[in-house]
C-alpha cells in the first residue's frame, strides 16, 4: 500500500500547505503516478488536502478538507474523491490510466455499476484511451454529466447510451482544455459586454465607425508586429490589417492557417511555410557554445496532425455549442500558440484568431474591430506571464538533446501535454483586454475622431489651408499639448498670424 494514503505533508511540489494534512484527491494521484512512473506531472492551480481538523476552506493554491472528506486508503476511493469534489483535469486523469490500467475501471463497474462516478469514470478511461473494454453498455439509470457544470464550463451535451453520461466536454480526444468557473469570468459574462458596445455604437455615426474601425485595423497590426517585436514597413502592416479586418467570414483551416502565415510572413519566405516538419523552441541559444536555452518547448513535429486536427474539431464544438464566444477565442488561439504549429508567425496568427471566432460567433458586430493586440500591447507583462505560466509548468517535462542544427531534439512522448490543460488564467485575461478594449479603447478611438472632425470644420471655417496641412497642424498641437511651437510655426505654417494660431489653439483646447 502506498505511504501517500497516511503520511502527512506540509510542502508538496515546492507549494507550502496551509498547515499539515493528508493529501487527497488528484494530489495523491499525482504522487502515486509520478513514484511509479518516474515521471513530473504540471500541476492543477489548485488542489485538495484534508486536515485532521473540522474547518473546510480555502486557499489560492488549496481547497482544505476536514478529515470527515478524507477518502479510504485506495486510489480508488481519491479517484471518486476527485471526481466529485474537483475539476476535471484530463491529463493527471490519462497519466492515472496509463499506469493503473483498466483494473480499477472494471472493480468500480463490479461494486457499483450504476454508480454516476464509475459511469463517469468509465467513460473517461475510455474516452482519453481511446479503448473500448469488453463490457457490455448499461441499460439503465439516469444519465449524469460528464464535467460538472457548477465547477468548468462545458461544451454541448450529448448523451453517450452505452456508459449513461452526457458527455458535456468542450472538446475533443485530440484536444480539449478546460476552463474553471471563477468568479472572474462568471462576473464577465454578466456584464454582455458585447451587449454593451453593440448600444454604444447604436448612437455613433456609421461613417465615424467606419473611418474608427480602420483606423483600428491599422493600429492592431501595428500592435501585433509590435509584439513579437517586429516594426514592419505601412504597406505590410496594413496587408495585415486588411487580413484582420477579414477575419471570420471564412472557416479556420489547415489550408486558411496557411494563407495567412503567407500574409504575414511578407517576402521573407521560409524554406518551409505550413505546418513545421522539423521541431521548435522559443528562447535563446547559449552565446559561446550555441546550445539551446528554451522557455517554451513546440509540440513535436510528428504530433502537429493529431494536434491541430483535434484543435479544428474542438473549434467547430464550441461553435456549434454556442460557447461564451471569448472563451472560445481563449481556447483556440492560446492551444494554437501553445502547440506553436508554425516555423514563424505563430503569434500573429494566434491573436488573428482571437478576432476570428469574436467575429465569427457574433461578439463583435456593426463593423467595429476589437483591437485586441492593441489591449495586449498594454499589458505586455501580463501577457508574458498567462505564456510562461503554461510553458514554464512543462518545459522540465520535455526530454530533449540538442541537435546538430543547434535545434531541441525531443525524445520523450509530449502530445497530452498540449492537448490537456488548464486555460482558465487565459481567459481571465482575454477577457481583461476585451473589457479595456470595449470601455476604454474604441470609446477613446471614436471621441477622437469626432473631435478631430471638429476641430476640421473649425479650422476650415476661419483659415484656408491644404487638407494635407491641416491634419499637420492638428497632429503638432496634439503633441504639444495643444501648442503650436515656434520651429514649426516658422518652418510649416508661416502664413498664419500670431492672431490664427492663438485662435486655434485656443478651439483645439476647447475642442480635446
Amino acid at each position: 500500500m502506498s505511504n501517500y494514503f497516511s503520511q502527512k505533508v506540509t510542502v508538496f511540489h515546492g507549494r507550502i500547505l496551509p498547515e499539515e494534512c493528508f493529501l487527497v484527491g488528484y494530489s495523491l494521484l499525482v504522487s502515486e503516478i509520478e513514484s511509479k512512473l518516474k515521471i513530473i506531472v504540471p500541476l492543477p492551480d489548485i488542489l485538495a488536502i484534508a486536515t485532521e481538523k473540522h474547518q473546510r476552506y480555502n486557499t489560492e493554491q488549496w481547497q482544505v478538507f476536514t478529515i470527515r472528506h478524507k477518502p479510504k486508503d485506495d486510489l480508488k476511493s481519491h479517484l471518486i474523491f476527485a471526481l466529485k469534489y474537483e475539476p476535471l483535469d484530463l491529463y493527471i486523469l490519462k497519466k492515472f490510466f496509463e499506469l493503473i490500467g483498466e483494473e480499477i475501471i472494471l472493480k468500480m463497474l463490479e461494486e457499483e455499476p450504476t454508480g454516476r462516478y464509475t459511469r463517469r469514470a468509465w467513460f473517461l478511461y475510455e474516452w482519453l484511451m481511446e479503448r473500448v473494454l469488453a463490457i457490455p453498455d448499461l441499460k439503465k439509470g439516469t444519465y449524469v454529466e460528464v464535467v460538472d457544470s457548477s465547477l468548468q464550463f462545458t461544451g454541448q451535451p450529448e448523451n453517450s447510451t452505452r456508459h449513461r453520461v452526457k458527455n458535456n466536454l468542450p472538446g475533443v480526444p485530440d484536444f480539449c482544455p478546460m476552463i474553471r468557473k471563477t468568479e472572474k469570468l462568471e462576473l464577465y459574462i454578466k456584464k454582455d459586454l458585447s451587449a454593451a458596445i453593440e448600444k454604444g455604437l447604436g448612437k455613433r455615426d456609421k461613417d465615424l465607425i467606419r473611418r474608427t474601425a480602420a483606423f483600428l485595423l491599422l493600429k492592431d497590426s501595428k500592435a501585433s508586429f509590435a509584439i513579437e517585436g517586429e516594426y514592419p514597413p505601412n504597406m505590410r502592416a496594413r496587408n495585415w490589417g486588411k487580413a484582420i479586418g477579414q477575419a471570420g467570414k471564412v472557416p479556420l483551416t489547415i489550408e486558411e492557417i496557411g494563407r495567412l502565415q503567407h500574409i504575414v510572413i511578407g517576402n521573407k519566405k521560409l524554406k518551409y511555410m505550413g505546418i513545421r516538419k522539423g521541431e521548435g523552441f522559443i528562447g535563446e541559444h547559449d552565446r559561446e557554445t550555441l546550445t539551446p536555452m528554451p522557455d517554451h518547448i513546440s509540440a513535436r513535429a510528428k504530433d502537429l496532425p493529431s494536434l491541430m486536427q483535434g484543435l479544428l474539431k474542438t473549434n467547430a464544438r464550441l461553435q456549434q455549442a454556442l460557447y461564451d464566444p471569448v472563451l472560445a477565442a481563449a481556447t483556440i488561439a492560446f492551444g494554437f500558440v501553445f502547440i506553436h504549429p508554425l516555423s514563424d508567425g505563430n503569434g500573429r496568427i494566434h491573436r488573428y484568431i482571437i478576432h476570428h471566432l469574436l467575429t465569427r460567433m457574433g461578439y463583435t458586430k456593426r463593423g467595429m474591430i476589437f483591437p485586441v493586440s492593441s489591449a495586449i500591447l498594454e499589458r505586455i507583462e501580463e501577457y508574458q506571464e498567462v505564456l510562461e505560466h503554461f510553458s514554464f509548468s512543462r518545459v522540465d517535462l520535455i526530454q530533449w538533446e540538442e541537435a546538430s542544427d543547434h535545434n531541441v531534439k525531443i525524445l520523450n512522448e509530449t502530445i497530452d501535454l498540449y492537448r490537456y490543460f488548464d486555460l482558465t488564467k487565459q481567459a481571465e485575461f482575454l477577457y481583461e483586454c476585451v473589457e479595456e478594449t470595449i470601455e476604454r479603447i474604441i470609446p477613446e478611438e471614436l471621441d477622437y475622431l469626432e473631435k478631430y472632425d471638429r476641430m476640421v470644420q473649425f479650422i476650415n471655417a476661419h483659415i484656408t489651408l491644404p487638407d494635407t496641412k491641416v491634419d499637420l497642424l492638428i497632429k503638432f498641437l496634439d503633441q504639444n499639448n495643444g501648442m503650436l511651437s515656434k520651429k514649426k510655426r516658422g518652418k510649416e505654417f508661416e502664413e498664419l498670424t500670431n492672431e490664427e494660431i492663438q485662435v486655434i489653439e485656443s478651439a483645439f483646447q476647447n475642442i480635446f
